[in-house]
């Protein structure tokens, strides 16, 4: 599947969703915040029926608030109801750090710690 622009937001905020073997890839950038979070929740739910493996790739996220990191928990809720695999890739040390602050870094650190590599 080539890469599909879901949201571009002239404030920031940008996600690209292109799939990968058994994997769905959302490349988020810019900046996450309330603004935007209910567009992440309603484009990764969109993809839910269809992929077992959901990836958020924030590598050019550059900002996160605390919208985002709870549309993220949130997403990851609904994904383990969905029996959908959810990971998060690439996060800047500023993401860690608010993951770890809040206690949901461990949620994600298998990723991150196995070096995950998609196909």
């Amino acid at each position: 599947m080539s890469p599909n622009p879901a949201a571009i937001s002239a404030t920031g905020f940008r996600m690209r969703t292109e799939t990968r073997g058994d994997a769905t890839v959302v490349h988020c950038s810019g900046r996450l915040t309330s603004e935007h979070s209910g567009a992440l929740k309603t484009h990764v739910k969109g993809v839910f029926p269809n992929t077992k493996r959901i990836v958020l790739d924030l590598r050019e996220l550059n900002r996160m608030d605390s919208s985002g990191l709870g549309a993220i928990v949130g997403l990851y809720v609904s994904a383990k109801k969905e029996n959908c695999e959810f990971l998060l890739i690439n996060y800047n040390s500023a993401i860690r750090d608010l993951l770890g602050v809040t206690n949901v870094l461990s949620m994600f650190e298998d990723c991150a710690r196995t070096g995950m590599r998609l196909p």
